[in-house]
């Protein structure tokens, strides 16, 4: 229990850290009330978490052989790629993150945007238009969950949930995902320029591998 919760606290603070959702966050929370900003992210977060974790315990369902010796896989193949993707990052390319992250919400932070999502009907848009705060909330909810969609972080939780007590494994992304959404939102500002995408690539993929050796020795 204690290391299915420690794992998906460290590998998800680790990973989000300088993330394309992290810096929407940090970029919604200086145009919006932070409050309202982290509550939104948080939740979306949370929603994929949970989404990711019943992925997992779907898997889980496969001979226990099997779940273990492509967890192994996962984590040393992702954290090999993920070093490699550090070797070969400068600083053009860590910006490129925050550049996609200012463009998504150029695009989607606008008064009319929520309006015009086919999720939403007339009457429901009218009524986020009329209140700003619920706009708000829907926007920021919204380009984060469609943001984290197919993220390392949400792939890492997948492979956890495989292997690990669900329960605890959930508890441990959500708070990974709210101590990284609230440095986001309270200190974005003044380290949205000194997080380094190149250091945090290289950590997430070391630790991919030191997971990925730790679950080889313990066995099935």
């Amino acid at each position: 229990m204690l290391t299915a919760f420690t794992a998906s606290l460290l590998l998800i603070t680790i990973s989000e850290l300088g993330d394309k959702t992290f810096f929407i966050a940090v970029i919604l929370a200086m145009r919006h009330p932070r409050r309202i900003v982290f509550s939104a992210v948080l939740a979306a977060l949370a929603v994929m978490t949970i989404l990711s974790v019943l992925l997992g315990q779907t898997l889980a369902l496969f001979p226990k052989i099997y779940i273990h010796y492509g967890e192994i896989a996962l984590f040393l193949l992702f954290g090999i790629k993920l070093i490699y993707d550090a070797s070969k990052m400068s600083a053009k390319s860590e910006d490129a993150v925050v550049q996609e992250a200012k463009e998504a919400v150029e695009t989607q932070d606008s008064p009319n945007y929520i309006t015009k999502l086919p999720i939403f009907g007339q009457f429901l848009g009218e009524i986020l238009s009329r209140f700003l705060w619920l706009g708000v909330w829907t926007q920021a909810f919204v380009m984060t969950f469609i943001g984290e969609w197919g993220d390392r972080t949400q792939i890492s939780t997948i492979a956890l949930a495989a292997a690990y007590n669900p329960v605890f494994v959930t508890l441990g992304a959500i708070l990974g995902h709210g101590i990284c959404t609230a440095i986001a939102v309270i200190g974005g500002r003044l380290i949205a320029g000194r997080i380094s995408e190149r250091v945090i690539t290289a950590s997430g993929g070391v630790l991919f591998i030191i997971f990925g050796v730790t679950a080889y020795f313990q066995g099935v």
